[in-house]
């Protein structure tokens, strides 16, 4: 199969051409107005497939450089699309005119919502034309045809992409996101069209999948994209839509969010003169994970007609994330590789790939993604935070946890060491940690409090205790854990019928502090030999070690 990749040696098209380096049945051309770059990037990438660098402006002879291509695929990866001027659909237009399909990677609402004007053209010729194959709307659409199954009806949908802030942006990108910044955003409230500012509206969420670090919780300003206008005719009953952008550092975003609102105040006509700034700023004043994540949230009806609300989250770690735009289209190519073609007909890519085609490509990457039901507040703590990822434990670890009311007791042996610096023997004795000992009797009583749970451990006589319960506000999707004045917020983990918890926030006496002050703990939980096993290690970077403690339980 050969594939025209217009903007081939450009971030996404580079990216495209990766992912699919891979698969010997493809013939990659990669093309640009540089044949140089494009020489470049094929000497440089190790590929099974054959890359081959090839001129091509799209501003020359379109008939003429289709059919030296020779191409069985065009995709346009080349952007920004929505700077097409007053022909932009003029690629589209070549390809169908010389019965070769068509995908682009384009992200501008009127753009992808637009090209639907080629639809009889391509039905006319048996070609298929599809525009949106990224992250928004093919990806963020089949989230939420995922999300909705079974259901009688969607009234609300609401999404967000926070992108790493290390992974660079595009000057194109940043003109683009300037131009419309303060402008009126059309999209659906109340059942209604309505209109809001870009940049301006803002909202707090924490991306979650089951079972994964979750990303920070972060601030979302209203973006403008295709989904804005896709989904109320995919949906019919949809009373609201939104979708946000979670950039970081969060300070740039508030200093963005403060100059939409003098465009939105008609103080400034545009923040467009000031994009080259931007984008200066944003590329080099970087903080943060290098971690990136996505989340759709759909409110709907079930069969029964009760009301039910679910979750799509994503994470992705280091710079997997930043391919996951051009994973919409690696998805639908190895499709056609495997026979599975579009229906002919120029059209938004929101119905060509499932959520099974992405995760199959996630799959190969540092992405985790998952889906969240809402659970009861009078089912276990860890249950409601962990969500999906509760069920995939072994039955002998949801034992120990399973606490819908009254007390639980487990009981065990455990070994026990103490730090040994005059630092941790102080601290270990103000939180009642236990005495060091090789074969030390342990029993944990577990008591549910409304939402909590106090969990009291006693070490061959001497007790310590703590109460668990799950987050609220910015530290939802944990669980946190208060031992006196000291708060911890942590991230249940799992993989391979193992959880971890890690430490995303903590404070003392209500003020919360940053990270690389809290303490240093390594919390582990596992089935082996059919006993629930513990290994808990608690320290700080000033004191080393405090307690260390692991060993076995069992229900009383």
């Amino acid at each position: 199969m050969r594939i025209l990749i217009i903007g081939g040696y450009g971030t996404f098209g580079g990216r495209l051409a990766r992912l699919l380096a891979d698969e010997p049945r493809l013939t990659l051309l990669l093309a640009g107005r540089s044949e140089a770059k494009a020489r470049a990037l094929c000497a440089k990438l190790r590929s099974e497939s054959t890359l081959v660098p090839f001129r091509f402006d799209r501003d020359g002879d379109l008939p003429a450089q289709l059919a030296e291509a020779a191409a069985d695929l065009v995709v346009d990866a080349s952007g920004p699309f929505q700077a097409y001027g007053r022909e932009p659909y003029r690629v589209a237009q070549a390809c169908i005119a010389a019965r070769v399909p068509y995908i682009d990677l384009a992200d501008a609402a009127d753009f992808v919502a637009g090209i639907a004007v080629l639809d009889e053209r391509a039905k006319a010729v048996g070609v298929f034309v599809r525009s949106g194959v990224s992250t928004c709307p093919a990806l963020s659409t089949a989230a939420v045809r995922r999300l909705a199954e079974g259901w009688s009806a969607v009234r609300s949908v609401s999404a967000g992409i926070a992108p790493t802030p290390w992974s660079g942006m595009g000057l194109s990108v940043v003109q683009g996101i300037a131009g419309y910044a303060g402008k009126p955003v059309t999209l659906v409230r109340g059942g209604r069209p309505a209109q809001a500012a870009a940049l301006v509206e803002t909202r707090r969420v924490t991306i979650a999948p089951p079972g994964a670090t979750p990303l920070r919780n972060l601030r979302f300003s209203l973006v403008d994209t295709p989904d804005l206008r896709l989904l109320p005719a995919m949906l019919p009953g949809l009373r609201d839509v939104w979708f946000g952008a979670g950039t970081t550092p969060e300070i740039l975003q508030r200093m963005l969010n403060g100059l939409a609102l003098l465009v939105r105040w008609r103080l400034i006509p545009t923040l467009r003169p000031l994009a080259s700034v931007f984008h200066w700023t944003i590329n080099r004043l970087r903080w943060g994970e290098h971690r990136g994540g996505m989340f759709v949230v759909a409110v709907g009806e079930d069969a029964e007609r009760r009301p039910v609300r679910r979750s799509w989250h994503l994470v992705a770690e280091g710079d997997d994330g930043p391919f996951i735009p051009s994973m919409a289209a690696e998805a639908l190519i190895r499709k056609m590789l495997d026979g599975q073609r579009p229906v002919p007909g120029a059209r938004a890519s929101v119905a060509d790939l499932d959520l099974g085609d992405f995760e199959a490509t996630f799959a190969r990457r540092a992405i985790r993604s998952g889906v969240r039901e809402e659970i009861a507040a009078s089912e276990p703590v860890y249950r409601q935070v962990m969500a999906g990822a509760w069920d995939a434990m072994p039955d002998a670890w949801r034992a120990v946890h399973d606490l819908r009311a009254g007390t639980l007791t487990v009981e065990g042996r455990a070994m026990v060491k103490r730090g040994k610096g005059l630092l941790a023997r102080l601290v270990g004795a103000a939180m009642g940690f236990p005495a060091a000992g090789d074969d030390v009797p342990v029993t944990v009583r577990f008591e549910r409090r409304g939402n909590a749970e106090l969990w009291t451990r006693t070490f061959g006589g001497k007790s310590f205790s703590s109460l668990q319960e799950p987050g609220q506000g910015r530290s939802v999707r944990l669980v946190v854990e208060r031992f006196g004045s000291l708060t911890v917020a942590m991230a249940p983990t799992t993989h391979a019928g193992r959880m971890s918890l890690v430490i995303r926030r903590f404070s003392v006496l209500g003020i919360p502090l940053p990270l690389w002050l809290s303490p240093t703990t390594a919390a582990h939980e596992a089935i082996m030999d059919g006993r629930f096993h513990f290994d808990v290690e608690i320290g700080h970077p000033l004191t080393g070690m405090i307690v260390l403690y692991r060993g076995w339980l069992a229900p009383s």
